[in-house]
């Protein structure tokens, strides 16, 4: 069977974890549909659980392309998702982060825990350092992601960054707006 064709290749940063509400399942799996109906590839952390489980099964399931990066360690706990088109083990979690980025247009966080931050945090500090300029969507399922803009806010008011930095993310309420920003970012 012939892999499916992509346009462009979107990393989607997410939980390995489900969270509380049935709003963030409901966006990974929406995430995933958007990204195969429009010819994207979902580049992710390779899991089979939680968000990450969700969006790269709905991907699947529209006949998206995709592409997993799953650190040794993790197989087990993350239990490890081979049957993608592209399934990479690394040795590290920091070579996870740069395969998944080296390898996408574009970076979409949607609610995770430490690990999503960790991943977040690198590719901000990144875009900062002006070693890339592919943009940074974090999909406000709910209201999630409020906090961090409060904290990045704080960040530039205590005058540990100017306030360029806010700038280099931009926050989405819904799939639907996600697919508006991507699609004017990736297709022009």
């Amino acid at each position: 069977m012939p892999l499916p064709v992509f346009s462009a290749s979107v990393c989607v940063f997410c939980g390995s974890r489900p969270g509380i509400r049935p709003a963030y399942e409901l966006a990974a799996r929406e995430t995933g549909e958007m990204l195969a109906r429009r010819g994207w590839r979902l580049v992710y952390g390779a899991g089979d659980v939680g968000l990450m489980g969700t969006v790269a099964r709905a991907s699947q399931g529209a006949g998206g392309a995709s592409m997993g990066v799953i650190p040794r360690h993790l197989v087990e706990a993350e239990v490890g998702k081979t049957d993608l088109d592209t399934y990479v083990v690394t040795e590290t979690m920091h070579e996870r982060k740069k395969v998944m980025f080296m390898n996408a247009n574009a970076i979409v966080m949607l609610p995770g825990g430490a690990g999503s931050l960790d991943e977040f945090f690198e590719v901000l500090t990144w875009r900062q350092l002006g070693l890339h300029g592919k943009p940074i969507l974090l999909l406000d399922c709910d209201g999630y992601w409020q906090p961090l803009r409060q904290l990045i806010n704080h960040v530039i008011d205590e005058g540990f960054a100017d306030d360029g930095l806010k700038a280099f993310v931009q926050y989405v309420s819904s799939v639907k707006a996600l697919e508006k920003v991507l699609a004017e970012t990736l297709e022009s």
